[in-house]
């Protein structure tokens, strides 16, 4: 997942991103500056403020001692606060004004800017500045007692602060605005263009489809035993295998690091400063492996996002269910594959020598054993989005008041065992395993199973390159990254999440690769 400050970014709030030093202060000594410069100039501004904040949200999460939580609040909200003041303010609008009548028709790169700038600021400018300070502060707090909470399986303790999520969450909506129903306007900060109407009819078309694919998976997956990959991984050798993997699909350390936190998470503190955490298992060193495949996909996006346009649309991501696109691609479609275990395999044998007793075979489908599990971060792909339809449909109850926060721990309970045919044993492991409410985070799940759809149907385009094909087949997963960076990166947000998957396949976003691609892994 994003971490919450990036996004916001795709929520209505100005990028966290930050542009190179004095690349776009403007014109040589004595020339006027354009209007589109001075946009530019202002905008670098913002993405300073906003990628400050988010040090400090990467901090709070890693390093940061619980006692500092107050404070770093305030500091955090202050930022955000006036980020969003610098960006609805008339300076910037009246330059945005002048940029459009200037840009002309010969520079496509400053127009889809100059567009994407006004989509950002017609959203921005109806929520009120101390409401982003509000919201901000209150996150900050949230994601706290969520910690403690969870360590503690008492939901009683990040209920309050859930309650005041929601009522911003509700206010927020109310001012943007929604055509049916307030679900709306959380979904569209996250994925432009997309109905809660759309994604329902898309889920309740899907459900019947994976409830099938899962339980066959299940049922053959029941002659693997859970225990071929138990044993004893020390985590400072999980760090160097998670280290070596990272490279090895293109992220960049020189750019980038890894961390440790409760809740895997990619954030990007500056245009070539992307940080990635993962949490560790020492009895299960897959864990931590595929958090961080997960997560260094959305990395790579990052780091392949144009340096040039940081702190613009055109070097910023278009939306959410790009992002996940890229995260479940490298993880799921690469780091689950047999090729890529037939690289990987004897170098963890190396570092965890009870592997060598693991014959490949049951380890690769260990690797995809299925299971009805309560956690989403570790579900398999066949139960994975499972996950995401309880937690859509819990969404848009709590949205629409059907549902009160009290009710949450029994309504997840109740509608798990309808789906998985599990309840919970306690609130860390239903209720409470996400960290997404707390950071305000409601509308942002479903863009996981449209990260999914978007993934499979860019996997299999890729794989028609015969450079890509026979390049993944070699264990060179170079010529892969390079059609991403060109069909997805290089873009950014100058086309919608739909122009640039139909842009890049050649057809409009669809299931039906995905689906394919789960009967084939599962059958």
């Amino acid at each position: 997942m994003l971490h919450p400050a990036q996004a916001g970014l795709f929520a209505g709030m100005a990028s966290s991103h930050v542009v190179h030093g004095e690349r776009f202060r403007g014109r040589r000594l004595g020339m006027k500056a354009t209007a589109y410069e001075r946009l530019r100039n202002s905008a670098r501004e913002i993405a300073l403020l906003g990628s400050t904040a988010s040090v400090l949200g990467w901090d709070q999460e890693t390093y940061m001692p619980g006692g500092g939580v107050d404070y770093r609040a305030k500091q955090i909200a202050w930022l955000s606060a006036r980020a969003h003041a610098q960006f609805t303010g008339t300076g910037f609008r009246r330059l945005l004004d002048a940029a459009e009548k200037e840009v002309a028709k010969g520079n496509p790169l400053g127009r889809a800017n100059v567009r994407e700038w006004r989509l950002d600021l017609e959203r921005a400018v109806r929520i009120p500045t101390a409401l982003v300070a509000e919201e901000t502060e209150t996150a900050a707090r949230a994601k706290q007692a969520w910690a403690e909470a969870r360590k503690r399986s008492d939901f009683g303790l990040f209920a309050p602060h859930l309650e005041s999520i929601l009522r911003i969450a509700r206010k927020k909506a109310a001012l943007w605005g929604y055509p049916d129903e307030p679900y709306d306007a959380l979904l569209a900060g996250y994925e432009r263009g997309t109905r809660t109407r759309d994604v329902a009819v898309l889920f309740d078309g899907l459900r019947p489809r994976l409830a099938k694919i899962a339980r066959r998976a299940v049922k053959k997956s029941g002659a693997v035993s859970p225990g071929v990959l138990r044993g004893r991984y020390p985590v400072e050798k999980q760090h160097q295998l998670n280290r070596e993997v990272a490279e090895s699909i293109g992220f960049d350390f020189e750019r980038g690091r890894i961390d440790t936190t409760a809740h895997p998470f990619c954030t990007t503190l500056g245009p070539s400063d992307v940080r990635l955490t993962t949490r560790y298992d020492v009895s299960d060193f897959t864990s931590s492996l595929f958090g961080v495949l997960h997560e260094a996909g959305h990395g790579l996006y990052e780091q392949g996002l144009p340096v040039e346009e940081f702190g613009a649309p055109a070097g910023s991501a278009v939306s959410l269910g790009i992002h996940e696109s890229q995260s479940r691609l490298w993880e799921n479609h690469v780091g689950r594959s047999e090729v890529f275990w037939d690289r990987w395999l004897p170098r963890a044998r190396e570092l965890f020598p009870n592997l060598r007793r693991v014959e490949a075979g049951d380890f690769l489908r260990a690797v995809n054993r299925a299971e009805f599990s309560f956690i989403r971060v570790e579900a398999d792909e066949a139960t994975y989005d499972l996950h995401i339809l309880l937690r859509f449909d819990l969404e848009r109850r709590l949205l629409s008041g059907e549902l009160e926060v009290g009710g949450i721990p029994d309504a997840w309970n109740a509608g798990f065992e309808e789906l998985f045919g599990l309840t919970p044993p306690d609130a860390a492991r239903g209720c409470l395993q996400d960290i997404h409410w707390s950071m305000g985070g409601l509308g942002y799940f479903p863009t996981y199973t449209l990260g999914n759809l978007n993934a499979a149907q860019l996997f299999r385009t890729a794989m028609q390159e015969r450079s890509v094909a026979s390049g993944f087949r070699a264990g060179d997963y170079g010529p892969l990254l390079a059609w991403l960076r060109t069909s997805v990166h290089a873009k950014g947000a100058t086309l919608s999440p739909r122009e640039l998957v139909k842009k890049a396949t050649g057809r409009v976003p669809a299931p039906a690769d995905y689906l394919a691609h789960l009967e084939k892994r599962f059958a």
